[in-house]
């Protein structure tokens, strides 16, 4: 998990809908009926959004936090499937009719979202126009990230794992500074603390990133590219297509 500021800070932040690029993207005629809906919440670090199996109530834009969606085994161990931030939204199974999902969603950065009552959304997705259109384009970047990070999770290197995820954090992130600990990255790439350490370890040596205390700074991006594995720029290029942000603006 990663924190870039504390609660108390992010109240701080002015922010509007249009910090999440779905709804950026969204034409006029659609942000007059949706936005005074909107309810802008708190999202402090470790807060569920759902569990698996929950009937969800509301969908979630994130602003400026980021949220793992994670599947849970029995035992309890637990793996990250895919990343969202201010790229996305929260509650795809409502869009698909399936109400719920076996995954858990929980925040991992801290930070503010806007959050939307289901029925209204699916009012407007029922609309068939530019918003069915978008959410399932976006569906479909989510699926590219949750396959490729179950590629990535069975045939790359912890170091290779270590630098997706941080790329794919990065990209949600105002700034090149994570605050978290080896011990809840190991969990969200369901890995051994101990091959975290020897990874992060690696590439400080480097010169990649800087580490103090549960403190990174990437200092190389593009060293960091260059080590990862082609998981990270499959799912960028892909998400690239899918959305073009400002073509529904035009």
């Amino acid at each position: 998990m990663i924190q870039v500021e504390s609660t108390q800070q992010a109240a701080s932040v002015k922010h509007c809908p249009e910090d999440n690029h779905l709804l950026h993207a969204l034409p006029a005629d659609i942000q007059q009926r949706l936005f005074p809906y909107l309810e802008l919440v708190d999202m402090p670090l470790g807060k569920v959004l759902h569990e698996a199996g929950d009937v969800m109530r509301y969908v979630y834009f994130p602003a400026d936090c980021i949220v793992s969606l994670l599947y849970v085994l029995e035992n309890g161990a637990q793996a990250e499937i895919a990343v969202v931030g201010h790229d996305g939204m929260i509650g795809m199974a409502l869009l698909m009719g399936g109400e719920s999902t076996t995954s858990r969603a929980i925040v991992q950065s801290s930070g503010s979202a806007y959050r939307l009552l289901s029925y209204r959304m699916k009012a407007e997705f029922s609309r068939h126009g530019v918003f069915l259109h978008l959410m399932l384009r976006y569906a479909q970047a989510l699926i590219t990230q949750m396959a490729q990070t179950a590629v990535c999770n069975r045939h790359h290197s912890i170091e290779q794992q270590l630098c997706r995820w941080l790329l794919l954090s990065l990209d949600r992130l105002k700034d090149n500074h994570l605050i978290m600990t080896q011990e809840l990255i190991a969990n969200m790439l369901g890995v051994r603390r101990e091959g975290v350490t020897e990874a992060a370890g690696r590439l400080h040596k480097q010169g990649v990133i800087d580490y103090s205390r549960g403190h990174i700074v990437v200092t190389n991006r593009p060293k960091l590219e260059q080590l990862c594995c082609e998981c990270y720029a499959v799912v960028k290029a892909e998400t690239d297509r899918l959305l073009p942000y400002e073509v529904t603006k035009k």
